[in-house]
């Protein structure tokens, strides 16, 4: 068994080894390096893609169909059912809202990905 040289989920440099396990005492992660599926769920090799609800990948400049009444936070319109949106642009999550778009007659909003479907 190697010893890794960092905590998978938080980069942290001190870690410590007890029995098969490897140990972070900052984000009390767990796990074994010779492991494959705990490597996996740790975040390593985790796919970072923005997807739809139907789990499409989703990229920079993509048209989304809304599929979900969307009330607009402090106005009194909302985005309606079958909106289509056109040229989006994925940004880091803030609130699980990746998405950044501009909607006519409403301006720009952030959506969430989970209430999109790939156009």
């Amino acid at each position: 068994m190697s010893q890794p040289a960092y905590c998978p989920k938080c980069k942290s440099e001190d870690i410590y080894h007890d029995g098969i396990l490897w140990i972070c005492p900052l984000c009390t992660h767990e796990w074994n390096p010779d492991d494959k599926a705990t490597a996996e769920s740790s975040g390593e090799n985790m796919d970072q893609s923005v997807r739809d609800a139907n789990g499409a990948v989703l990229a920079d400049g993509d048209s989304v169909t809304v599929l979900k009444e969307l009330k607009i936070k402090g106005a009194s319109s909302s985005i309606k059912v079958g909106t289509k949106v056109k040229n989006i642009r994925l940004v880091e999550p803030s609130d699980g809202h990746n998405i950044v778009c501009k909607i006519d007659g409403v301006g720009t909003i952030h959506l969430k990905s989970e209430f999109v479907r790939k156009a």
